[in-house]
């Protein structure tokens, strides 16, 4: 099995920053691409950005510029920098891992458990 633990969320100040941190533990042969999503009251669930294995990024429109996602493949860990937060980014956000446990295993994916981000105006 393969656990994700997230922190970083809180409250922070329009304007602000927070840093998002989901460190993935466990039976892990190897990591695709690992990324996060939101999910605010009353919308739909959006991918935020992903990052694949080589580093490759994408982004939610409505992030662009001011959030940046990264790993750390030697921690297993995915982080999501938050810059020029609004109060529109408000949601819990979960991180997402695509694993492998073993080599003969299929890939599946796993979802943190959320960490609940709230921007004040």
């Amino acid at each position: 099995q393969v656990q994700l633990v997230e922190s970083g969320g809180g409250l922070a100040q329009a304007g602000g920053s927070l840093r998002l941190s989901c460190a993935a533990s466990g039976s892990i042969f190897s990591i695709a691409a690992m990324g996060w999503y939101r999910h605010a009251a009353g919308k739909q669930r959006e991918l935020v950005a992903a990052i694949a294995s080589g580093g490759s990024t994408n982004y939610a429109d409505s992030v662009k510029g001011r959030f940046t996602i990264s790993r750390d493949n030697a921690r297993n860990t995915v982080y999501l920098q938050m810059n020029s937060l609004k109060p529109e980014d408000t949601a819990v956000y979960y991180c997402i891992v695509n694993a492998r446990e073993f080599y003969y295993s299929g890939e599946y994916k796993y979802w943190g458990q959320g960490t609940q981000v709230t921007v004040s105006s």
